[in-house]
């Protein structure tokens, strides 16, 4: 019988957690301007998950800057966590996991926004939105 992998993750404070299941959906970096600007970083890292893998403990508040998207964060110390941007998936933030190396991406999405010096060769590049397939 294989065992379930079980990663766990959270804000920086502690008070928003996070519990995710199994293996994920995919996992890319985003450099579109609502990324860039929301995070203060040049791109977004993130995995996907079926939302039915992730379980979400603590309290959070959402942002949106689309009708599709929903940027939730951390109501005490302000860290993004995760987005929910379909009622099948759920976007978790590479960087609020508790262990680093768990994933690598293998796309990325709005690569004509992406900065000159960052060399991304091994990923897939989409111009703007990767789509909506799995």
């Amino acid at each position: 019988m294989t065992e379930t992998r079980i990663r766990t993750g959270g804000c920086a404070c502690g008070q928003l957690t996070f519990r995710t299941r199994g293996e994920p959906k995919r996992v890319g970096l985003c450099h579109c301007m609502t990324c860039r600007k929301i995070s203060g970083a040049p791109f977004n890292a993130y995995v996907i998950f079926a939302i039915d893998q992730v379980t979400i403990s603590g309290d959070f508040r959402g942002w949106s800057a689309t009708p599709e998207s929903e940027r939730c964060f951390c109501t005490s110390c302000g860290s993004q966590v995760f987005d929910r941007d379909s009622d099948t998936e759920i976007e978790i933030k590479l960087g609020a996991f508790d262990e680093p190396n768990l994933f690598t991406p293998t796309y990325e999405a709005w690569a004509k926004r992406r900065e000159h010096w960052l060399r991304t060769p091994d990923l897939e590049s989409f111009p703007e939105n990767r789509g909506k397939a799995s």
